[in-house]
């Protein structure tokens, strides 16, 4: 059975045209990576939780933002072979600056016995369209493409 995610796409309106939000995905594994590795903020849904409740609750522990009202049913993709997400868009602007993210854990260095803490996301940004189809992880490119259908023009994705 696939594990089911949900997620909160922020956008805004910018005089350039329409922005994404997105977060680059924290850790060791993705320190030096850029493109393909940032994320829409998304997670799990919890047994008692419903998705859009899910989605909310992930967003603010992976940037520290709260939201409220406006979201737009958006899509439901399968992001990999065994992970269902679905996930709403929302007009809403923030300061990248001023994310703040939950942590993980994990043994690090691999097989050194040494558990490090890391954030799930260490940054965020907005990016035009066709720069976020550059950027985001690619099982969520499907996701973005819907977005854009509704929401901007962009180029063709690469």
């Amino acid at each position: 059975m696939a594990i089911r995610g949900a997620g909160l796409l922020r956008y805004r309106l910018s005089p350039g045209g329409c922005e994404v939000f997105l977060i680059h995905m924290g850790g060791p594994a993705w320190a030096k990576k850029d493109l393909a590795a940032w994320s829409i903020p998304k997670g799990v849904i919890g047994r008692q939780e419903g998705p859009l409740a899910a989605a909310i609750r992930e967003f603010f522990e992976e940037t520290g933002f709260r939201v409220g009202g406006g979201y737009e049913p958006l899509a439901t993709i399968r992001q990999n072979s065994n992970k269902d997400l679905t996930v709403w868009a929302m007009e809403a602007d923030c300061d990248p600056t001023q994310l703040k993210s939950n942590t993980f854990s994990i043994v690090w260095p691999p097989k050194s016995g040494q558990l490090g803490t890391f954030p799930e996301a260490d940054r965020g940004a907005w990016f035009d369209v066709p720069t976020a189809f550059q950027k985001i992880a690619k099982g969520q490119r499907p996701v973005l493409e819907r977005f854009a259908l509704g929401h901007a023009n962009p180029e063709s994705p690469a």
